[in-house]
């Protein structure tokens, strides 16, 4: 796998476009690290060269205000405020599956690890679907879907090495997928059997992180504390455009930038904060905020998962390098509820839903795939079955997880032990030996 972030210079206009077939051919690069461009300048997003005409943003549909319930039609551009056009984002694949090219990212990739960009995104939605269901069925207490959102965690995580360090929100089951985490152990938390389910040291992903934004400061300061070490691996932040407003974010900013700390932020703007629009949280586009901290911040197309690498790999490449944080902001859409506890046809209107479906990432790929003859009807069918697979290992999974140890939660409370935490367990376990004796004394 090659990437590479070109610099914003003169040259940048001289690229001459690659066709698909031609990008496709070429062998990932042997061991070598990708070339490592000039970092955009601090504070600036990266130059707007004139990218291919199929290359710009998707153009902008207003959603109808005829949506169920009380959805209301948007306004303006997500993300920006009023007045403002729609900024340009990095795109390397169009929603139709056409490969194009950007003047300051782009990656190489042989024709196998396309279809595994693929593999990747099917499972994990497959995966998504089926604990969806299984918390309909009462299996689960609660369940944050990704759909939608495949390409851009996929896309992010693939572009990351083993030595670098993930800290995810609730959602980033794509990620947890990229870095070996078994897609069971993300189904405890939400049975209530664990408290997480894994080692967070042993595939360098954190556990998931409930309260809203306060991973991104965690980040940054195992980040910090990596720059100290002197080792020379990256620290990537995921949160959504509502953490975005949250004063945990903007202090991680402010102490990245101060202490040149090598970490990634990448905000998944799925534009909707359970029912709050993008455009009541921001006068800005999200990526534009970096400006104010002194590091730069790009808007990446997050349906398309080849640009979220190429873009994402350049960003953990420039952190590695010394060059402090970068904010990513990738530009995509939220398919389904918030949480099974939401209903978002009381706030947004099935017009905009229809819209964003014509970009699934997983379709752009698939698109691709088939038109450059990367892949054929037996790859497609051969992961179609593996997804079938997967679903029937999770449900068998799920219903037959132990209940958990009802003292546990009162161990590793402290280190050594505590006096009051040895009272509570001793009330705790009278309060539950009082059910047992109810039981025998109805049994007479």
């Amino acid at each position: 796998m090659k990437t590479t972030r070109k610099a914003p210079a003169k040259s940048a206009a001289k690229a001459p476009a690659k066709s698909a077939a031609k990008a496709a051919a070429k062998a990932p690069a042997k061991g070598k690290a990708p070339a490592k461009g000039k970092a955009p300048a601090k504070g600036k997003a990266p130059a707007k060269g004139k990218a291919p005409a199929k290359a710009k943003a998707p153009a902008k549909g207003k959603a109808s205000a005829k949506g169920k319930g009380s959805a209301k039609a948007r306004t303006r551009a997500p993300g920006d405020g009023p007045g403002q056009p729609e900024p340009e984002l990095v795109q390397l694949l169009t929603p139709e599956g056409e490969r194009v090219t950007h003047p300051d990212y782009d990656v190489d990739l042989s024709a196998e690890e396309i279809q595994g960009l693929y593999r990747d995104m099917v499972l994990t939605r497959r995966f998504d679907a089926e604990a969806t269901a299984l918390q309909r069925q009462g299996e689960l207490g609660l369940w944050a879907s990704l759909l939608g959102q495949e390409a851009a965690q996929i896309g992010s995580g693939r572009a990351l090495r083993p030595d670098d360090y993930v800290f995810p929100t609730y959602r980033e089951h794509g990620v947890a997928w990229c870095r070996d985490v078994d897609p069971t152990m993300l189904l405890g938390m939400f049975r209530g059997v664990n408290n997480g389910g894994w080692d967070p040291n042993s595939n360098n992903f954190h556990l998931y992180t409930i309260v809203i934004g306060s991973q991104v400061l965690h980040a940054t300061g195992y980040a910090m504390g990596v720059a100290k070490d002197g080792a020379d691996s990256a620290v990537i932040a995921y949160f959504g455009d509502g953490a975005s407003s949250q004063g945990d974010v903007a202090e991680a900013f402010t102490f990245s930038a101060v202490y040149n700390a090598p970490v990634v932020f990448f905000c998944q703007n799925n534009q909707w904060a359970i029912s709050e629009p993008t455009e009541r949280q921001s006068r800005v586009p999200i990526y534009q905020r970096a400006q104010g901290f002194g590091f730069p911040g790009v808007r990446v197309d997050g349906n398309d998962v080849l640009a979220c690498l190429a873009v994402t790999k350049a960003a953990v490449e420039r952190a590695r390098a010394g060059e402090g944080p970068m904010l990513i902001e990738a530009f995509t859409y939220r398919m389904g509820a918030h949480t099974t506890s939401d209903d978002p046809t009381r706030y947004r209107s099935d017009e905009e839903r229809t819209e964003w479906e014509a970009k699934d990432p997983i379709q752009r790929l698939r698109v691709h795939l088939e038109s450059a003859g990367l892949a054929d009807d037996a790859f497609f069918a051969g992961v179609e079955e593996e997804s079938e697979a997967m679903g029937r290992h999770v449900r068998e999974a799920i219903r037959t997880m132990p209940d958990p140890d009802t003292m546990a939660i009162f161990e590793n409370a402290y280190a050594d032990g505590h006096a009051l935490v040895d009272e509570e367990r001793a009330q705790f376990a009278s309060y539950l030996a009082s059910f047992a004796d109810s039981d025998s004394q109805e049994g007479r």
